[in-house]
């Protein structure tokens, strides 16, 4: 018995070998798995199937599951902490809900450019930030990834209704989310916001039961809000981001060259998908003009002054850092 044993275990050896070491140590990968809300035809998904997979391919399986059918959006993070999920794609307004001080990077006019954001989470004003979340759930934060700029899109035309300041904003019914952190928003922009659920916007901006609505130009091209609208305002004023988050446990227990090789596999997808995710805007800009829209820049350094002052002036700006909303501007300029 022994023998037969023994001999079966040769065999299996041998085979390995023949075969190569990629497939005898394959079973010693390390297990990736992905849950994220967005589909896989996303900017951020297609960067990573493109850039992160290959570059973890030697050493790990990354295994996908996208539009929230692993996780539900909201229980990634505490899924990771549990030791339940490796990864995921998460925002600054989730990691405020556990760390109110996040909240900073995600009120108007503090993150100002895609270029803006990498240069904040590279700095040391954010290793706290990011220190704090190793510390507390067990998540690392491996890279920023842009998710785009919401602009202003009103019905009349610019003849009729010029924005250049936020006075100008004056009596325009704007949608915005419902949140109460989306009016506050809406309110320091000059505006009167209006909340409403998504799918009753074209109506309304059709009917004129709203003058006007928020979002990137992504879902103003979607949700075809260009047949029903005049103008684009550029005011840009929220440049949204999220964060590739990573198991921190999954992270430490991996040797020194393979976390080298995933921080650069995840800056590599986020590097590819900013840079998709700005041409794109870049290209609709062009689409909807050629819809017949104006689309113009205001006075950005009126809109920012006058955003981040009702920020400071609110309860929103008690849990920030002293200082740091000085600093992140500065980086900024």
């Amino acid at each position: 018995m022994t023998t037969s044993l023994t001999r079966r275990g040769l065999l299996a050896a041998s085979v390995a070998l023949a075969l190569g070491p990629a497939a005898a140590f394959a079973q010693d990968k390390v297990q990736i798995r992905l849950s994220a809300v967005q589909s896989e035809t996303d900017q951020r998904s297609v960067a990573l199937l493109e850039k992160f997979a290959p570059g973890v391919a030697d050493f790990a399986n990354f295994e996908t599951h996208w539009n929230g059918t692993l996780f539900k959006q909201g229980t990634e993070l505490e899924a990771i902490a549990r030791g339940n999920l490796e990864m995921s794609i998460t925002s600054a307004q989730e990691l405020a809900v556990f760390f109110p001080e996040f909240s900073i990077f995600t009120a108007g006019y503090v993150l100002q450019s895609a270029d803006h954001q990498v240069k904040v989470f590279n700095d040391p004003l954010f290793d706290p930030f990011k220190q704090k979340v190793e510390d507390e759930l067990g998540v690392k934060l491996l890279a920023p990834m842009y998710l785009g700029r919401r602009q202003v899109n009103l019905r009349q035309s610019a003849e009729e209704k010029k924005v250049m300041t936020p006075a100008d904003l004056a009596g325009v019914n704007l949608r915005m989310p419902g949140t109460d952190a989306w009016q506050f928003l809406g309110k320091a922009l000059g505006a009167s916001p209006t909340p409403m659920a998504f799918t009753e916007v074209y109506t309304a901006l059709q009917t004129g039961a709203v003058d006007g609505q928020d979002n990137p130009l992504p879902t103003v091209v979607d949700a075809k809000f260009y047949e029903v609208t005049k103008q684009i305002v550029l005011t840009s004023h929220l440049v949204d981001w999220n964060f590739i988050a990573f198991s921190k446990k999954v992270y430490d227990s991996l040797t020194p060259e393979q976390q080298e090789k995933l921080t650069a596999a995840a800056w590599a997808a986020a590097d590819m998908g900013r840079a998709n995710q700005l041409k794109k805007e870049d290209e609709l800009v062009a689409f909807l003009k050629d819809k017949g829209l104006e689309i113009y820049e205001p006075d950005l350094a009126a809109f920012r002054s006058t955003v981040q002052k009702a920020y400071l002036d609110s309860e929103y700006a008690k849990s920030w850092p002293e200082g740091l909303l000085e600093k992140v501007n500065a980086l900024g300029n």
